[in-house]
């Protein structure tokens, strides 16, 4: 390795990327040459940011330090209640200002003598399951939004099957329903459904909610009928798969009907829309602006999905030829400010819905890991995207080659030098009408592997954020929503990191599958106390599934094992065997559902303060939401209930099951 080398890795470290990292067998890996100047290309300035950052995270009853740029001296106060205090900013030994420890948790200003900083002061921890469960167990269902089937919500589940679910899960005892995310997709292009690459996470997905939330079912059915959709959204309400675009048409007509002469109309309702779009302010406008401007682009070539290939000048939010679009298509623009009224409402709803029908934590939000780069949130805010490369993950023991999840990244620097206002504004979206939030690949507030865009996913590297400020931001905005967190953290976390979490109570995920010992599966009595237990995830065979081999007959019918599963049902044979020590007694059975009823017990036996339980698991079903590595092959994020989302736990077998989970969370 020359000297050139030596100086690039050097670079890289002091930017925040591994020039090396470290395989599923412990062995290190270097990262290319190519890889590092690409990275350092992309986040510019070395990574450096602002001498002194317009927001500093400290904790409760500790000294705040702050670079040696701020300065010492006499300075004010301001708590986020408005009261005003003088102190002392004191010089440390490590050549860094510090300021004396703040027992009152806020954002509040500290104005020194030519500048003002933010100091977020965050508990120590975040708003903990121990406080909602108040020494007890708790236990919940998480769904899939789109797949709760009710009667006239047009092939598509939606906020009002959420309330129904919640109201029969509440009836069952739970205290927590779990959700697939909510964030905006894109409206025109209806075929891209997938929850985990939204065009932005400020902003929600219409087509999950219920009009008839703030309209009425009356005034709804009006306008199917003006919109002429009633058969379409008949017709889109009986298969067992969602049609995501026939389905999403229907609604989308539905909502035009309701919106046509709506800003003619006084009152209530328009009084609170004209409030919801002067409090969403630029990033509101921004987003309705996007929706409508990329809609126009694909009815004039449907090839021009992607805003990087729009001309130049739409590329500037603030740019004179988006203004012009915007002065000119005002009304379109409206309907997209009116669609987000409409979801906030409905989802807040729902939220209430859920805490009135006993769930003590109610809805548990679900936020992505990023966002899609042809997006509404990369267009609008550019700078706070990591463009020209995308979010994955290293080989590991289930992807030989890596993965590449085609998700652009928020920009560490970015967040640093504007006051980590891209990930506050994510947060605060998500927790808006929720008791909880589940941060999927909870890693990511540590590092996350990129892959510059053309590469392979094993020509990527490591990005370090800064994990302690993001902690304690997720902290303070815990405490401010009284709202629990949940960390997905499956997968090769950073050393020391699990303890990080645990420190900063977020609960990580506890999976029947992966809990596993040398000789069998682990007894749920040594399950994590602090992790929330599950029996499944959205990525994995639902109990049922996993036990008659299900996930292996799909991948074995879409060519993906070489002996055609042959070693793999071999392998869950004896796998059957253990899990059934663990789980039963007796013979293993043929029959699923003994299987299924054992295993939920099992779980919610276990230590945890909060027990999740896949809805396809309470229902006994085999197949899962998502099958990882496959796009079309496989009907992801598409499956329906077969019953109402208000009738599916009531089936006899269902109840005696949640009854059991019931009274073992209570023992």
């Amino acid at each position: 390795m020359d000297l050139a080398d030596d100086a690039l890795r050097d670079r890289a470290r002091r930017a925040g990327i591994a020039p090396e990292w470290t395989d599923v067998t412990g062995q290190t890996r270097a990262v290319a040459r190519e890889t590092l100047e690409r990275l350092l290309a992309l986040i510019g300035a070395d990574g450096e940011s602002a001498a002194v950052p317009p927001l500093v995270t400290g904790v409760t009853g500790q000294s705040i330090p702050l670079p040696p740029a701020a300065g010492t001296g006499a300075a004010a106060l301001v708590f986020d209640s408005g009261e005003r205090i003088d102190i002392t900013v004191y010089p440390g030994d490590d050549g860094r200002c510090w300021v004396p420890p703040i027992d009152r948790p806020g954002y509040h200003r500290l104005r020194l003598r030519d500048r003002e900083i933010t100091l977020a002061v965050a508990p120590p921890r975040c708003f903990g399951l121990d406080e909602v469960a108040h020494g007890g167990r708790m236990w919940g269902l998480a769904a899939q939004i789109y797949g709760l089937r009710r009667p006239g919500d047009g092939g598509i589940g939606d906020s009002r099957g959420i309330a129904a679910l919640a109201r029969a899960a509440g009836r069952a005892g739970a205290d927590a329903l779990a959700l697939s995310p909510t964030h905006a997709l894109f409206t025109a292009e209806p075929e891209r459904f997938g929850p985990y690459s939204p065009s932005s996470r400020l902003f929600l997905n219409p087509l999950l909610a219920d009009p008839a939330t703030l309209f009425g079912p009356g005034r709804v059915a009006a306008a199917i009928r003006a919109a002429g959709v009633a058969e379409a959204m008949r017709r889109c309400e009986t298969p067992a798969l969602v049609d995501w675009p026939e389905a999403a048409r229907a609604k989308l007509a539905l909502f035009r009907a309701l919106f046509d002469g709506f800003d003619a109309e006084t009152g209530g309702l328009a009084q609170d829309f004209e409030d919801f779009v002067q409090s969403g302010g630029a990033l509101l406008q921004d987003h309705a602006r996007f929706e409508a401007l990329q809609a126009a682009r694909l009815a004039a070539d449907p090839a021009d999905r992607d805003w990087r290939r729009w001309p130049t000048a739409l590329h500037d939010p603030a740019g004179a030829a988006v203004a012009a679009f915007a002065a000119a298509h005002e009304g379109e623009i409206r309907f997209h400010l009116f669609l987000q009224w409409l979801t906030d409402r409905a989802f807040a709803a729902a939220q209430a819905e859920a805490r009135s029908a006993g769930l003590r934590i109610g809805l548990i939000a679900d936020l992505a890991v990023g966002m899609d780069a042809t997006g509404s949130h990369a267009w609008s805010r550019p700078s706070d995207v990591l463009g020209g490369a995308s979010i994955g993950s290293p080989p590991d023991a289930f992807n030989a080659d890596g993965q590449n999840w085609t998700l652009a990244a928020i920009s560490p620097r970015a967040m640093v030098e504007t006051g980590f206002a891209p990930f506050l504004d994510t947060l605060r979206a998500t927790l808006r009408h929720a008791g909880g939030i589940r941060i999927d690949h909870v890693m990511g507030l540590a590092r996350l592997w990129l892959v510059p865009d053309g590469m392979a996913p094993t020509e990527g590297a490591y990005l370090a954020y800064p994990a302690e400020d993001l902690l304690r931001l997720v902290a303070l905005e815990s405490h401010r929503h009284r709202a629990v967190v949940i960390g997905e953290d499956l997968g090769t976390l950073p050393w020391g990191f699990a303890g990080r979490l645990a420190d900063h109570a977020v609960a990580g995920m506890r999976v029947l599958l992966f809990e596993r010992e040398d000789d069998g599966f682990k007894p749920a009595e040594l399950w994590d106390a602090g992790a929330v237990a599950m029996s499944s995830t959205h990525d994995l065979p639902p109990v049922a599934g996993w036990w008659r081999g299900t996930d292996i007959e799909a991948r074995a019918e879409l060519g993906q094992y070489a002996d055609g599963g042959a070693a793999e049902m071999a392998q869950r044979e004896s796998d059957r065997s253990q899990m059934w020590q663990a789980v039963g007694a007796g013979p293993v059975p043929e029959d699923t559902g003994p299987v299924v009823d054992a295993a939920l017990r099992f779980v919610a036996r276990g230590p945890s303060r909060l027990a999740l339980i896949p809805l396809e698991d309470a229902l006994g079903l085999e197949q899962q939401p998502n099958l990882p590595g496959t796009i079309d092959e496989y009907p992801n994020w598409r499956r329906r209930l077969d019953r109402p989302a208000g009738e599916a736990l009531t089936e006899p077998a269902v109840a005696a099951r949640l009854a059991a989970i019931r009274r073992e969370r209570q023992r």
